[in-house]
């Protein structure tokens, strides 16, 4: 991932379990994942049950990813975040 700060790069390697935590954080900000599904469960089922599935979906994408694929769709949403 490359970070920019004051117009310096810095490349840093990050690999599969701190990309993974990276995004959990950006998705779910202060909520475990699986604390967000079952707050969701608990407001309505059905949306508790889509949910749940997209956390699974997430999991599944995150393993399957290779790793430069998934820091580099990281760098792109944290840069995106910092320059909408």
């Amino acid at each position: 991932m490359t970070i920019e700060n004051s117009g310096m790069r810095c490349a840093m390697a990050l690999d599969k379990s701190e990309v993974k935590q990276l995004l959990e954080r950006m998705i779910f900000e202060e909520t475990s994942p699986q604390d967000w599904a079952e707050d969701v469960w608990g407001l309505n089922a059905m949306m508790g049950d889509s949910a749940l599935k997209l956390l699974e979906i997430f999991y599944l994408l995150v393993d399957a990813c290779p790793d430069d694929g998934l820091e580099e769709l990281l760098g792109r949403l944290y840069s995106d975040r910092l320059n909408p």
